[in-house]
């Protein structure tokens, strides 16, 4: 081929729209490289607290510009940042987003989660369940072999019973609902009914009582009444249609809808069958609730009606007078919720706010009042009833009954204060 240049084809003529389309291409493309390279980073490591104020560059017309591949597995979009806080935990709590979440199902990467001693890295084809004392057959069960029982599918909420004592103890205006009450999530839990497993071991005569034990390090145990292992306590696999996540019990947990968050055991061991129960740490030390004039609860397991609302709440800051739901979560131990009501005047009067469904029992359920916001400062109340008749006290109605020092189940109506800017506090002064 000659060198002289005769071969090389002539440009094309240049025009505007030429121009326009080249300049659109190559701004489309560099937006892209901005928009793809926070997505294409490492992940942060674990415990680490997202990155805040810095948001992602996007393409100002995404319909130009090729979309992003997809991954192994689906990403939040990095706009959205809920996260359980505080992190790196070993012997405590993270808290529940509550504010930042829809609906009444808790993703299970943002169930709360409260641990005695770390989280326990678990080999599933090594897992074993004994089950023993007051039976015919002391069993051992495999991960396989409870999977191959016919399974159930629950949803309920789970709620440590020490939720809101921060709130009730050392109350503080910029609370926000992860904090004051994030210490309860509802999940689809799917597993094998803790009755199947009993009638395979054969329930001795004179049986009333099961312990469980945990795999973790602190090798937590409970005493549960042997009618509720009978009738709806399930041997938890699977959390919202995958396997547990590790920070929930993987690969097994005892799932006992409407008790009290320590009775459900994760990373479940062992099931000893008795007559009495143990009188283990954690319902004698801990977990017993003391009252007023030297007394205590003990075996408190249900937990009581209640509700929160999570919009508005703070950090929040309402834009202008005008319509605005007031929105949250309301749950019972005891059943299904039948009403929730609505205070916008600390209580003075109330209003009964819609159900938005699904409305299940023994799981959260959504409720919503429209308010009309006039401008001038406002308090905020929830009040919920669950199917038993049984009333979401106040805080006074709360106090007066169980004493400055109680230590679980915290179910007063909560309330926040909206002011005349619209920012929103929580409640400290009732």
């Amino acid at each position: 081929m000659p060198d002289d240049g005769s071969a090389v084809p002539r440009p094309q003529s240049l025009t505007r729209r030429t121009l326009l389309a080249g300049a659109v291409s190559v701004a489309g493309g560099a937006a892209f490289a901005r928009w793809v390279h926070p997505m294409s980073q490492a992940p942060a490591p674990q415990g680490a607290t997202p990155a805040a104020g810095t948001p992602p560059a996007a393409p100002a017309d995404p319909s130009r510009v090729p979309g992003l591949p997809s991954a192994a597995l689906g990403a939040r979009a990095p706009f959205e940042g809920p996260a359980l806080a505080p992190t790196g935990v070993t012997m405590g709590a993270s808290y529940t987003p509550l504010q930042a979440l829809h609906g009444t199902i808790t993703p299970s990467d943002l169930h709360f989660q409260r641990h005695h001693n770390g989280i326990p890295v678990i080999d599933p084809s090594r897992y074993e369940l004994l089950v023993h004392g007051l039976v015919e057959r002391p069993l051992v069960f495999s991960l396989d072999d409870l999977r191959r029982f016919p399974p159930v599918t629950r949803t309920v909420f789970v709620e440590c019973s020490g939720n809101g004592r921060g709130a009730y103890r050392a109350p503080e205006r910029d609370m926000t609902p992860q904090v004051v009450d994030g210490l309860t999530s509802t999940s689809e839990w799917t597993g094998v009914p803790v009755a199947a497993v009993l009638h395979e071991a054969g329930v001795r005569p004179g049986a009333s009582w099961v312990l469980a034990e945990g795999g973790d390090a602190a090798v937590l145990s409970r005493s549960i009444p042997l009618e509720k292992m009978l009738d709806d306590a399930v041997l938890a696999y699977a959390q919202n249609g995958e396997a547990l996540r590790m920070a929930n019990g993987y690969p097994v947990r005892l799932l006992l809808p409407g008790f009290e968050g320590n009775m459900n055991v994760k990373w479940l061991r062992r099931l000893e069958v008795n007559d009495r129960p143990t009188m283990t740490r954690q319902e004698t030390a801990r977990y017993t609730d003391p009252l007023p004039g030297g007394k205590s609860r003990l075996f408190s397991f249900v937990m009581d009606v209640k509700s929160v609302i999570t919009a508005p709440s703070h950090p929040a800051r309402l834009s202008g007078a005008g319509w605005w739901p007031v929105t949250g979560l309301a749950w019972s131990g005891r059943g299904r919720i039948t009403r929730v009501d609505v205070s916008t005047d600390g209580g003075r009067t109330w209003a009964e706010a819609e159900l938005t469904g699904p409305v299940l029992p023994l799981a959260h359920t959504r409720f919503v009042r429209m308010w009309r916001w006039d401008g001038r400062p406002a308090r905020l109340m929830s009040r919920a009833v669950d199917e038993t008749g049984s009333v979401q006290p106040t805080l006074a109605q709360f106090r007066a009954a169980r004493g400055a020092g109680t230590d679980y189940h915290y179910n007063y109506v909560r309330a926040w204060d909206v002011a005349a800017d619209g920012q929103v506090f929580f409640a400290v002064d009732e």
